[in-house]
């Protein structure tokens, strides 16, 4: 049985993290699509959800008041991760597929003028960045099926991040007991 602070503290600060991800979504959105490429913004985006889930831990740690095993701390932090990224695809999948498609191709477009840029810095060859391009034509990060796969490669990152967050959280024991 999951303690109910854990299962309080995962929900609520699993749908704070969903709102800021879709404010944040919403905010790039309004000002210029081309920020979604932007290296600098996904930087920012992992320090805002690293600080959140620093938040959540020591404030579950803190109100449960004694053993935070590995296992609560992973539990509390997983929870919170599984909310937060379902709202935020949930809301991708609304915004880019049903209230403005054409977004979505415009994304598409800026992220295949990207790719070609980067490619050709790197120097690969006129080969393999036309078929990148013809790769990314077929289907876009933008499309339902690409953002569900999405999500589950979140939720694996985010596990891996729990596992860690989680060996720092835990309450440690003294080896006399």
């Amino acid at each position: 049985m999951i303690n109910e602070i854990i299962k309080k503290n995962g929900i609520t600060f699993g749908i704070v993290t969903g709102i800021i991800s879709c404010l944040l979504t919403s905010t790039i959105y309004a000002v210029d699509l081309n920020l979604f490429i932007k290296p600098w913004i996904g930087a920012i985006s992992i320090v805002i959800y690293l600080i959140i889930g620093i938040v959540l831990l020591s404030k579950t740690k803190k109100e449960i008041n004694g053993d935070f095993s590995f296992k609560d701390a992973f539990t509390t932090y997983f929870i919170s991760a599984v909310v937060g990224i379902l709202i935020s695809t949930l809301f991708n999948i609304m915004l880019f597929n049903f209230i403005d498609p054409s977004a979505k191709e415009t994304l598409n477009e800026i992220t295949i003028k990207y790719t070609i840029n980067m490619m050709q810095k790197f120097g690969a060859p006129s080969s393999s960045i036309n078929e990148a391009i013809k790769g990314m034509k077929e289907s876009s990060p933008y499309d339902i099926d690409s953002l569900l796969k999405g999500m589950v490669t979140s939720l694996i990152f985010s596990s891996i991040f729990g596992l860690i967050m989680a060996a720092f959280f835990k309450t440690r024991r003294s080896s006399q007991e």
